[in-house]
């Protein structure tokens, strides 16, 4: 039973520290919240995706049935193609055939290949703040791509699935999210500050803080006067 109300003693204290010192939360949290929407809305660029998917296969004739092995065979095959997509001399020719002034390291660091699990389907994403340079980049790289698969690996059964298209929103910042984010951390460092700004304090100024640093009781209190309010 003691256990219980000595728990429900420090409860209370706990919310009380809190409750003395909430303007603090409230401050570091709000200005959290506002600097990380100024943050998201005006300071940082919006970044813009876009992807095209190709499939890569073994040509379907009368000649020549596709079989399961073959599918296996160009599933294993596709991260080599997502290599030869990033490779500098594809790149390079999607530099020269857009006019970017960028290197094939700089276009290598806008791209990601992907394969899609258990086919033959190639994803190409392209993440650029420009997002109808993102979609040309994208459409270029499978143009080019399936130009040099040819004459690399002799396939000639490469085909675009889904064009890039021009994103219309995009993917980060997410201004909504990050200012989520920003509110509960906030609120977690608003009350780490009000606890440590409460161990740091050492002062007395109830008489329970005498009882409970001191270990002594209390004869007597003063009561606090308003001269004020004396005087009338």
């Amino acid at each position: 039973m003691m256990q219980e109300m000595e728990y429900e003693i420090d409860l209370r204290e706990i919310f009380e520290i809190i409750r003395k010192r909430i303007w603090i939360v409230a401050l570091i949290t709000v200005l959290s919240i506002a600097g990380s929407g100024i943050i998201s809305y005006f300071i940082l660029d919006p970044i813009f995706q876009t992807s095209t998917t190709l499939i890569v296969s073994k040509p379907n004739d009368e000649e020549s049935m596709i079989q399961y092995s073959d599918v296996l065979l160009s599933q294993k095959l596709v991260k080599t193609y997502g290599e030869i997509i990033k490779s500098r001399s594809v790149s390079r020719q999607v530099i020269e055939q857009l006019s970017l002034d960028i290197t094939p390291e700089q276009l290598k660091n806008m791209i990601a290949v992907s394969p899609v699990r258990d086919t033959e389907i190639v994803q190409i994403k392209v993440t650029l703040t420009n997002p109808v340079l993102a979609s040309d980049i994208a459409n270029k790289l499978a143009e080019v791509f399936m130009k040099e698969i040819k004459r690399i690996m002799k396939v000639d059964n490469v085909k675009v699935i889904d064009k890039a298209e021009i994103p219309l929103a995009p993917v980060k910042p997410r201004p909504k999210m990050n200012m989520l984010i920003a509110g509960f951390l906030g609120i977690m460092l608003g009350l780490g500050s009000v606890f440590l700004l409460e161990f740091l304090d050492n002062t007395i100024k109830t008489p329970n803080d005498i009882e409970k640093y001191l270990d002594l009781s209390v004869i007597g209190t003063i009561p606090f006067v308003d001269e004020k309010k004396a005087d009338i």
